[in-house]
Parts: C-alpha cells; sequence; structure tokens
C-alpha cells in the first residue's frame, strides 16, 4: 500500500570571592596575557553555540544554464522517531519546504521536523533532470510537523553526499529565494538541522555569540589598558 506524506510529493508505504588580590597577583607578561584572553574569547564564543552537533547543508548555485544542488554532511538520528519508508526521486517544492537531492532510491521517513513557515521560495514542484549520490530530502510544509529522509539502511552520523540538477532553469523558473533556511529536528542534545542555502549566502553567526564575543573582546581591550597603566607605574 503505498500513501502520500503530508503533501502528494513523496511516494512512501507506511512502516510503523570575593579576594582582594594584590598587584601581583595573576600577572602575566603582556603577549602571554594577550594569547590567554583570546583564547577566553573563543571559549565563550563556542559555549553560546553550545555543544557541536551533525548538520546537513544543500546549497542551490546557478552553474551556467542549470541550477545545481548540492548537499553534504550528516545527519543524527538518535532524537528522532521513524515513520515511514518509500522511494522517491530528487526534487523540490520550494513553498511546501520540500527539498530532496541525490540519486533515485528509497529512503526511511523520520519525524519531527520544523523550519520556515513559507518554505524557501513560491515554486512548486519540480523534477530533477539528474541526481547523484545519497538521496536526502526534508519536507516540512507550513513549517511544523515535517519529517527528514534519508537513505534506508542509513546509519546515524554517517557522512552524506549528493547532488541535483535541474537543467535549463534558474531560480526564479523554480521558485528559489535566495538565503538561508535552517530546519531543526531532533530533542534535546539530540537537536539537528537541515540547511537550505539558496544561492550560496554566507552563514551569519547566532547573535549570543556575537554578544559573547564581542564582550570577551571588550575584556581583552579592558585589561590592556590596565597592563599599559601599570608599566607606565612602574
Amino acid at each position: 500500500m503505498e500513501v502520500s506524506l503530508t503533501t502528494p510529493l513523496l511516494p512512501v508505504e507506511v512502516i510503523a570571592s570575593s579576594e582582594k588580590r594584590t598587584d601581583t597577583a595573576m600577572r602575566l607578561p603582556p603577549l602571554a596575557g594577550t594569547v590567554a584572553l583570546l583564547a577566553l574569547a573563543t571559549s565563550l564564543a563556542a559555549a553560546a553555540v553550545g555543544p557541536a552537533q551533525a548538520a546537513y547543508t544543500v546549497t542551490f548555485s546557478q552553474a551556467g544554464p542549470d541550477v545545481v544542488a548540492n548537499g553534504s554532511g550528516t545527519i543524527n538520528l538518535n532524537g528522532v522517531t521513524l515513520v515511514q519508508s518509500g522511494v522517491s526521486v530528487p526534487q523540490i517544492a520550494p513553498t511546501f519546504g520540500l527539498e530532496a537531492a541525490g540519486a533515485a532510491g528509497a529512503l526511511s521517513g523520520y519525524t519531527t521536523a520544523s523550519g520556515p513557515a513559507n518554505g524557501f521560495g513560491p515554486g512548486v514542484i519540480t523534477n530533477a533532470s539528474t541526481g547523484t549520490g545519497d538521496l536526502v530530502a526534508i519536507e516540512v510544509p507550513g513549517g511544523v510537523g515535517g519529517l527528514v529522509f534519508v537513505p534506508q539502511g542509513y546509519v546515524s552520523g554517517a557522512p552524506l553526499s549528493d547532488t541535483a540538477t535541474y537543467t535549463g532553469q534558474t531560480f526564479a523558473t523554480l521558485g528559489l529565494t535566495p538565503g538561508d533556511y535552517v530546519y531543526n529536528f531532533g530533542f534535546g542534545t539530540n537537536v539537528d538541522t537541515f540547511t537550505v542555502n539558496v544561492g550560496g549566502a554566507a552563514p551569519v553567526p547566532e547573535p549570543a555569540s556575537l554578544a559573547l564575543l564581542g564582550t570577551a573582546t571588550g575584556l581583552l581591550g579592558g585589561f590592556g589598558s590596565v597592563a599599559r597603566r601599570r608599566r607606565k607605574a612602574a
């Protein structure tokens, strides 16, 4: 028996001190102090991002007369649940938050994914002219209750790589809106991301990371001023 997902696009089969410090405390040579403070700034920024996580990104670019999607990364399956399996082809439906790249083949679908409510453009379904590599997909119509798909038999965290070529197409004809669109799935420490990048836009650091890095850089400048004052006083 074959049924559809949330939209009729991917055919599937259901399976179910405070201490007073003296002037000599913590006195570092200028270079050593700078290195130590740079390390502190880096660690603060890293802490803001949180623990390292797996991530998959597919980037759409205009290659001459064609649009090419290149996907790579890993998928963490530890925070999701297998709900469907079936077969599909590489395709997109931007308005439904659907993207699939790779060679046609069998897929396993996992719940639950969420992301931009309006997808990544106004385009409706278009099948790719060709696809190579691991078939990986995301489908999140309306931004909630979606699924992430990986090749059947995929081992969580294994590397994935794929392409999809749309011959004679442009971003406009495919209904793709340039930008970076991040979809999330999984729970707790197993939250993972699937990013659709249209036009090769550079990733933007999380605001919290920038704020903490700025704070750390400010501290670094402050410590430098203190060190200069001490040297002058000496």
